[in-house]
């Protein structure tokens, strides 16, 4: 029991990190419509206005897009692991799916599903769920269980059978949910990886243990690799697009990533390569990730909390804004219209690669506000 708890807790802790996407935060705030055409203007912040608010602090920086019309993929079947509230990158590229006419079909954590569902009847999602017409709303049509630590069903243990969280579930490993969505809806043109969990995230690599190490990587790595193993062969078939999440950390030193995770996102992004070859030359499936920076989701910002302290996501917000190539606020659906176009007809000679979408800081190589910098 003790085991099964603290997976819910780092899984609590880590349902945001998965892409350690942060940005500023408000259930409306966190997301802009997802629409790809030229956008609006933007209002302005005077300097002064600027500096005085910090990015991380902000509340309501809400931008609208104008309407999309050269994405359609009506008739399409999307499927997106790890959607369990409507504040993440998940929930973003979903919306952007379903704006360009996409069947949305989610896999979520068994122990938040039952919140999940509750909130989907209750009506808490729909300010957050409206699509670019401004009136009709994303509509999930399915929402499966899915623990992603699991392949099939020989592989749950005794105390995640009867763990009180996953009671009155079944089927909820990898390989059954994709039997259970072909049965439902007969193929899958896009398939999403959104979702990571390092138990041991908090504590630097030299404290690491193995087995903190490797839930690591099965958790944010290997999933990926067994949800293509699953998934693949009911996609469809020349056209099919799978689509993942990554971070920085990957390939450059985040203090405070720890527990494996950073090791477990780059494996995510060599495997996105050899499975781009093997699952192109198989399925015709391409297959890319995408380098998300910060974003203050709901379940980010509980990371690190210390009264009187900015968090650790809002710390990431800052250091971004104030290094970054682009000075300004990274939103949830920023990725989502990323992963859009990915996921669409247009990206149709695109597989195998990492997309930043983090107004370019990883291409810095020199911290901007740094002491070292000040005269």
């Amino acid at each position: 029991m003790t085991k099964s708890i603290l997976r819910v807790l780092s899984l609590v802790l880590l349902s945001a990190w998965g892409s350690m996407a942060f940005a500023p935060l408000s259930s409306n705030a966190v997301r802009r419509s997802a629409r790809l055409q030229q956008p609006q203007e933007k209002p302005q912040l005077t300097q002064q206005q600027s500096q005085s608010q910090p990015s991380s602090r902000r509340s309501n920086t809400h931008l609208s897009m104008a309407s999309h019309s050269t994405i359609d993929l009506t008739g399409k079947v999307a499927f997106i692991a790890g959607v369990a509230d409507s504040t993440g990158y998940g929930w973003a590229i979903a919306k952007a799916l379903a704006n360009a006419g996409a069947t949305i079909l989610v896999g979520t954590w068994p122990p938040v599903l039952k919140i999940f569902q509750a909130g989907l009847r209750k009506g808490q999602f729909d300010a957050d769920s409206v699509l670019a017409d401004g009136t009709s709303k994303m509509v999930i049509e399915k929402v499966y269980p899915l623990d992603a630590v699991f392949d099939a069903p020989e592989d749950v243990p005794e105390d995640i059978k009867t763990n009180k969280r996953y009671a009155g579930l079944d089927g909820f490993t990898i390989q059954e949910v994709a039997k259970a969505v072909q049965a439902d809806y007969g193929q899958v043109d896009i398939l999403v990886h959104s979702l990571a969990n390092g138990p041991e995230v908090t504590r630097p690599l030299l404290e690491t243990s193995r087995k903190g190490y490797l839930a690591a990587s099965s958790a944010s790595a290997y999933s990926a690799v067994s949800l293509l193993q699953q998934f693949g062969p009911i996609m469809t078939p020349g056209s099919g697009s799978m689509v993942s999440l990554t971070y920085i950390a990957s390939e450059k030193v985040i203090p405070g990533y720890g527990g494996g995770m950073s090791s477990a996102k780059a494996q995510l992004e060599s495997d996105t390569r050899t499975l781009a070859f093997e699952a192109g030359r198989k399925w015709g499936v391409r297959v890319n990730t995408i380098s998300a920076g910060p974003l203050k989701s709901r379940a980010a910002s509980a990371i690190g909390k210390e009264p009187g302290q900015k968090t650790f996501i809002e710390y990431a917000i800052d250091y971004s804004k104030a290094n970054a190539p682009l000075a300004q606020d990274l939103y949830s659906d920023d990725v989502g219209n990323a992963s859009l176009f990915l996921n669409s007809p247009l990206a149709r000679t695109i597989t195998g690669i990492t997309l930043y979408v983090d107004n370019g800081l990883h291409s810095m190589g020199m911290a901007l506000d740094s002491k070292a910098m000040q005269q």
